[in-house]
């Protein structure tokens, strides 16, 4: 890899962002802003292929963000391209839904042993609230319990801010401290007789903080809430799904979750969500009012069909393991041989990276941008994502971009 010595060329880039600030409200929003992260970095990109990305000045970079979980078995993989293209080439937006989508039901079932059907939306927003309302109608009960600081989606019950927000959109919301069995038993008797539904992430995968597996007692411990009130456990694996387990995140813990909602990766990059569920919650699911003029859009069921089989037959979780691995254990070294104190935290395929006594995240910008100038594409503080085509060599790809970084970041230390 080239070492860069100066700051990135994005001349280009620079004039996209003046033009959108006229057309477009701040110019970008949500989480692909990258206002939100320290200068020097691209916000247009022109083209990605496998694990690498090209912003729209020419600067390749080694993706560590997979689109932030989308991509999964790399950028325009052939198998799942095909089979978009294939259904495109014989319709795809059509006034009803195309054959794959009762393929894709069944592949859903087939796979997750907690399904007993699957419907589908297009992002993970749209599947978490469907749990919701599946839940409630099923239960005919209000209280839903979140875990603190968990992230669920974008509207105004789950939203991550309050712009915009009443207090009546949270009004049957109430929190727990994820991994934290008396937390949950607290908020399960304050919902009392209306508790409707537990939705917990797969792991706690908070922005800007370590990331925590959850602990078997602590799943137990939901499946327990749960049964005793008759509530439903809802499983938001949007974004883990398909990167710990097949089967589910959950099943490992020998915990089923009576609702799940899927998406991020389940298509690699075409979009798509899915909501699975038990029986009991089957009659619920035709009865509500779940729908959108794209919500059976057919190449993206063609590419989640590939994509689901293509992960099953290349033991893609192994694969992505092994690179996770190489990759924190490759940064364990460095981090020593520099005298610095990381934080590796999370499953080593969904790296979160983040430095000790970092509180502004100062040292963690210098790095990122330091990596980003050597050509690898890595966040201060969200955790990051690896694909089947992050192999071996591109994760030491990336090392010697890590390895260059953190040196700097050594040295404005005085180390």
């Amino acid at each position: 890899m080239t070492r860069v010595d100066s700051a990135l060329n994005l001349t280009r880039d620079a004039d996209l962002r003046r033009r959108a600030t006229k057309v477009i409200p701040g110019g970008m929003w949500g989480h692909m802003n990258v206002a939100r992260l320290p200068p020097g970095y691209p916000q247009y990109f022109s083209q990605a292929r496998d694990c690498r990305v090209w912003d729209v000045d020419g600067n390749e970079y080694v993706d560590m963000m997979c689109s932030f979980g989308p991509i999964i078995l790399g950028h325009a993989d052939p198998d799942a391209e095909n089979a978009a293209a294939q259904q495109r080439s014989r319709g795809d937006t059509m006034t009803g839904p195309a054959e794959c989508q009762v393929e894709l039901a069944e592949l859903l079932v087939d796979t997750l042993p907690h399904a007993d059907w699957a419907l589908f939306a297009k992002n993970g927003t749209d599947a978490t609230t469907s749990c919701v309302t599946i839940a409630r109608a099923t239960t005919q009960r209000r209280k839903i319990l979140v875990a603190k600081g968990s992230y669920h989606g974008a509207v105004p019950w789950c939203s991550p801010s309050l712009a915009g927000v009443t207090a009546e959109d949270r009004a049957h919301i109430l929190t727990f401290e994820y991994n934290d069995v008396e937390s949950l038993d607290r908020a399960a008797r304050e919902a009392g007789s209306d508790l409707a539904a537990v939705l917990v992430t797969a792991f706690r995968h908070d922005a800007r903080r370590d990331q925590e597996m959850p602990s078997a007692a602590f799943a137990l411990a939901a499946r327990r809430v749960c049964d005793n009130a008759e509530a439903a456990l809802i499983l938001d694996d949007v974004r883990a799904g398909f990167r710990i387990d097949m089967r589910g995140s959950w099943e490992p813990l020998g915990v089923r979750p009576d609702l799940s909602a899927w998406s991020k990766a389940i298509a690699n990059g075409y979009p798509l969500a899915a909501i699975t569920g038990n029986d009991r919650f089957r009659e619920a699911a035709q009865q509500v009012y779940l729908t959108g003029s794209f919500w059976c859009e057919a190449s993206p069921m063609a590419a989640a069909i590939a994509t689901i089989n293509k992960l099953k037959a290349t033991n893609a979780i192994a694969v992505m393991e092994a690179s996770g691995r190489r990759l924190r254990e490759g940064l364990a070294e460095q981090a020593r041989r520099h005298g610095l104190s990381l934080k590796q935290t999370g499953p080593v395929q969904m790296p979160q990276i983040l430095f000790e006594d970092d509180r502004d995240f100062a040292l963690g910008n210098q790095f990122v941008l330091e990596t980003l100038r050597r050509g690898a594409y890595m966040h201060p503080w969200h955790n990051m994502f690896l694909s089947t085509a992050h192999g071996f060599k591109e994760i030491d790809r990336v090392l010697e971009a890590t390895d260059g970084a953190l040196k700097v970041v050594a040295r404005s230390m005085g180390r």
